[in-house]
């Protein structure tokens, strides 16, 4: 159920308009706006950001990824930004390589997390740099973002830095006190950005805002000595087995970058002795030779066995958000439910 996050036209204005100019968006220009108008990323980002820009903003009633490849030829879309399955669907459209997209100066992601390799594969087809930001709706909702000009690792690994006028810390989760550099802990982030308050809930906003003002995120990120941040995911998400604790992110990334792989979602199911089991639920990419056992081989590589997923589960689809993201919990529920069976060795 919403929380309903109040917010203020201090952070909104502000935040549309630091985003697109991180991004690369240039006055004047036109923006393709994908994100759902309901979406901070849609009424602010897209909204208020083209209105600083005094740019053109096109909308889609409804996302399609073949009519949005069109109208970013037809009216020379300069800029735009989607959640990762978005930019997967337009990326395996069959008239993708057909458009003329060379107006495109811009392209920027977030809301999940964005696989590196998707990074890559979206500079290269469109020859436009690529900006990743990160945040949440309670913070207007960009609080770090990585810039046009970074380098292509940190664009691809990193969340970037705090966005102007915005301080961020990371904290460990049971005592509070900010983490070195390089450790792991909670992403606190406090400035113009922050929300006023959840509607009619004052504790859960206690909960979220602290006495100094740092809004707590819930998600779990290092930060490096230039203030560069990365994620490994949310608290929520963490994958608790035999006592050890397991991030879907690094699973994910590893399986994204696999040419079989469409899509991939790991989350953890209950397990009687170990707490929680790894599982992954992947969309095969079109026409992909797909193999449990080749992509189980994969993984071995590169991860420990603990880490690599022991339950296995092909979906031709996701239970996705209004705004496009993956449903994880909805995945768990549909397991229980026994909606999905699982994928037999052979493969």
């Amino acid at each position: 159920f919403p929380k309903g996050a109040l917010l203020h036209h201090r952070g909104l204005v502000n935040n549309g308009s630091h985003t697109l100019s991180i991004m690369g968006a240039e006055t004047g220009q036109t923006y393709m706006g994908i994100m759902p108008l309901f979406h901070t990323a849609g009424c602010v980002l897209a909204v208020l950001g083209a209105l600083s820009k005094r740019s053109a903003l096109v909308l889609v009633e409804a996302f399609e990824p073949g009519l949005v490849l069109a109208l970013m030829e037809e009216y020379r879309a300069a800029a735009m930004l989607g959640v990762p399955t978005m930019l997967i669907a337009m990326l395996e459209h069959p008239s993708f390589t057909e458009r003329d997209l060379s107006a495109v100066k811009a392209l920027c992601s977030g809301g999940s997390t964005v696989p590196a390799d998707l990074v890559k594969r979206l500079e290269d087809a469109v020859g436009a740099p690529f900006t990743i930001v990160f945040g949440q709706t309670e913070c207007s909702p960009v609080a770090c973002m990585t810039h046009a000009s970074d380098s292509i690792d940190d664009k691809a690994y990193t969340l970037g830095q705090a966005m102007p006028g915005v301080e961020v810390k990371i904290v460990d989760t049971e005592s509070g006190a900010t983490q070195p550099v390089g450790v792991l802990g909670e992403f606190c982030t406090r400035g113009y950005h922050v929300m006023h308050e959840y509607f009619e809930n004052p504790e859960a906003t206690a909960k979220t805002i602290d006495a100094d003002g740092w809004l707590h995120t819930g998600d779990l990120c290092s930060m490096d000595a230039r203030g560069y941040c990365k994620i490994e995911g949310r608290l929520k998400d963490m994958i608790i087995r035999g006592g050890e604790n397991i991030y879907p992110r690094e699973i994910e990334e590893l399986l994204f970058q696999h040419p079989s792989v469409g899509e991939v979602a790991v989350v953890g199911l209950p397990n009687e002795s170990l707490g929680e089991e790894v599982a992954v639920f992947l969309r095969p990419a079109p026409n992909a030779n797909f193999s449990k056992d080749v992509l189980f081989a994969y993984l071995r590589e590169h991860l420990s066995p603990q880490k690599t997923p022991r339950h296995w589960f092909e979906v031709e689809a996701y239970p996705l958000t209004g705004s496009g993201k993956i449903q994880k919990f909805a995945l768990r529920e549909g397991w229980e439910n026994g909606d999905y069976t699982e994928m037999s060795s052979a493969g």
